[in-house]
């Protein structure tokens, strides 16, 4: 007859129980972006694009997704001449 032996439950992680902050780090490109939109002048999706090395349609995920939808911020966006679509965040 074989010998079983016990074995002893692994340590469970303990969980994350605080929720996270809806302030994104301040040397977050997410932070970055924020600080970009809030220049009067306002900034262009290739020019947010470039800066933080992001494709367009992830700058644009971005707006859309995590400054409009999770963090709620009014992003506007205007189309002028020779610069094309600006967006900013409006106070």
């Amino acid at each position: 007859m074989a010998r079983t032996t016990r074995k002893t439950p692994k340590p469970t992680k303990a969980r994350k129980t605080a929720k996270k902050t809806a302030a994104p780090e301040a040397t977050s490109k997410q932070a970055m972006l924020i600080e970009m939109l809030k220049s009067e002048a306002g900034v262009t999706v290739a020019e947010i694009a470039k800066a933080l090395h992001w494709q367009p349609h992830t700058v644009r995920g971005a707006i859309s997704g995590a400054l409009r939808k999770r963090l709620g911020l009014d992003v506007t966006s205007e189309m002028i001449d020779g610069r094309g679509r600006v967006y900013h965040i409006a106070d």
